[in-house]
């Protein structure tokens, strides 16, 4: 990997191939895989996530919202992409764009209907929601019969899939409420498949329910952060590779005395002589203030140097007492050597917050 020249985040694109395979082979070969590149492939880059993840044979996309899938089809995406939260006033963006709608409740499912009607087509393929109990998106249990008499009654649309969200797929201690998900999924998609007489997909599992629930697997699963290196346990940890690496340099290095202090609101006090360096890297990057004030630290020379004081809008300020470094030395914020995942829990959070947070005025280097 080359040495940092300025805040760059570095997309390791073999990293991905490794946990999309890794990530196969926890499922049967007939599994098909949807891959989850929503917003900026969790802060890389969808494009080249995607392209990368088509080569390998990735049979689906999903997408929170339209502009997402209208900016792979940009790209030169061609596998199905899901849209999972799609409104109604970009209902016709959808449809130009070839993208698949989840349609979650009755008012979108009727606008859809109405737009796919208007625009007079015949058969475009939808999935649907089914709440299971994450009540977030979703129709209920009580709402199937409705939903499967709507698809009836039209010829423009055609129901391809459904799907739900599991709630704490990677929390054991929750398997009993996991568990009823699950049978209330194969209850309520049971209703729907008998309803009709052509192929239906169904997919429930997330990438810890991959690894956790293997026999809920049914046509298809569902993955996002496991792709990008991070499977929600210390042990699946191990068998993946984080895809993005946060790289900085140091600017500049300060020679702070006992008792004064360190950036905004003097939220740092010198206990001792202490010698400091700055970062150009700050909350409007990503790194927010919560990673501040002692809570986390980076990597310098292969030595942890805490965050001090309060993370500036674009800088932030390390202490690097007692390690050997100079200005133009290069950091890691997060990455192969020092997991995003624990960066963010020092602080409270997690990976998924820290690495989608990187802003796009960051940098991104290809490694392929």
């Amino acid at each position: 990997m080359p040495k940092a020249q300025e805040t760059v985040l570095e997309i390791d694109l073999k990293s991905l191939e490794h946990n999309y395979q890794y990530l196969r082979s926890k499922v049967e070969p007939t599994v098909k895989m949807m891959a989850v590149v929503k917003a900026f492939a969790y802060g890389s880059d969808s494009v080249t996530i995607a392209a990368k993840l088509e080569k390998a044979g990735i049979d689906h996309f999903a997408v929170a919202y339209t502009k997402e899938g209208e900016t792979l089809r940009a790209g030169g995406i061609e596998k199905p992409v899901l849209v999972l939260h799609p409104q109604p006033h970009n209902l016709t963006l959808l449809i130009d764009n070839c993208l698949t709608p989840s349609l979650y409740s009755k008012h979108i499912l009727t606008e859809f209907i109405k737009t796919a009607e208007a625009l007079k087509l015949k058969e475009y393929p939808v999935h649907i929601n089914i709440n299971t109990g994450l009540n977030r998106l979703g129709f209920g249990l009580e709402e199937i019969d409705q939903v499967i008499t709507l698809f009836k009654n039209t010829l423009a649309v055609r129901l391809v899939g459904i799907y739900s969200h599991l709630a704490a797929s990677e929390d054991l201690a929750e398997k009993e409420f996991t568990q009823g998900q699950i049978e209330t999924f194969k209850k309520a998609s049971g209703k729907i498949l008998k309803a009709f007489d052509h192929k239906i997909m169904r997919h429930l599992c997330n990438t810890s329910g991959i690894l956790n629930y293997p026999e809920a697997t049914f046509d298809m699963v569902r993955t996002g952060i496991g792709l990008y290196g991070y499977g929600n346990s210390a042990q699946e940890d191990k068998k993946l590779k984080p895809v993005g690496t946060l790289k900085t340099i140091i600017s500049q290095i300060h020679n702070i005395k006992a008792e004064e202090s360190v950036g905004y609101n003097r939220a740092f006090i010198a206990k001792r002589d202490t010698t400091t360096a700055t970062l150009p890297i700050g909350h409007a990057d990503g790194i927010s203030r919560i990673y501040g004030k002692q809570k986390t630290a980076v990597l310098i020379n292969d030595k942890e140097a805490p965050i001090i004081g309060n993370v500036c809008m674009d800088m932030i300020m390390v202490d690097v007492t007692g390690i050997e470094c100079k200005e133009g030395d290069q950091v890691i914020i997060f990455g192969k050597e020092r997991s995003a995942e624990k960066l963010a829990n020092n602080a409270g959070t997690i990976s998924y917050e820290l690495i989608t947070s990187i802003s796009q005025r960051v940098k991104r280097l290809i490694i392929d």
